[in-house]
């Protein structure tokens, strides 16, 4: 299963747009936050029909307006501040910050650990559990816009990066 992860949207409308289109092949997407705006939920789930995780940062404040917005698509799971899912066998904690992310991999408990918050790229091994920071769409405080795709047969990560150009 391949799953896209994203983190730090901030508004960025053009930017996920443009991550959107190099996901459709896809199978699942994770969100660790920061989306901002109610109307980036509606971007996601009109752009990307299928399963979405989102969990909340420290930048998503209209959380009934997000929630609302949510409840107009089924594809779509809220999950608050930090979830923990099984996905094709493997046991995923989800956070947006990278310091309750760290906590997490290193308590062994988890296969996969995703978190965004600080806007840094970062894919390493805490003993067995692989932490993901996908880095941020917005792409303002680090210079790169990035994801990732995590392929859970392979344990393998790609990094994507959103070109320049895109808003």
């Amino acid at each position: 299963m391949k799953i896209a992860i994203i983190s730090d949207i901030h508004d960025h409308r053009q930017k996920l747009q443009k991550a959107l289109a190099q996901i459709q092949d896809v199978d699942k997407m994770i969100c660790c936050g920061d989306l901002c705006s109610p109307f980036i939920i509606r971007d996601l789930g009109a752009g990307f029909s299928k399963t979405i995780h989102i969990v909340f940062g420290n930048n998503d404040a209209d959380l009934f307006r997000i929630t609302l917005t949510a409840s107009d698509f089924e594809h779509i799971h809220l999950h608050g501040e930090a979830a923990e899912l099984l996905l094709d066998g493997k046991k995923f904690a989800i956070t947006h910050f990278d310091n309750i992310g760290r906590m997490f991999a290193t308590s062994d408990a988890y296969d996969v650990v995703c978190y965004g918050h600080n806007h840094k790229y970062e894919v390493a091994y805490e003993g067995k559990t692989l932490k993901i920071n996908p880095g941020e769409i917005m792409g303002e405080l680090t210079g790169n816009s990035t994801f990732v795709v995590y392929d859970t047969e392979t344990d393998e990560v790609t990094r994507y990066e959103i070109s320049a150009d895109a808003g």
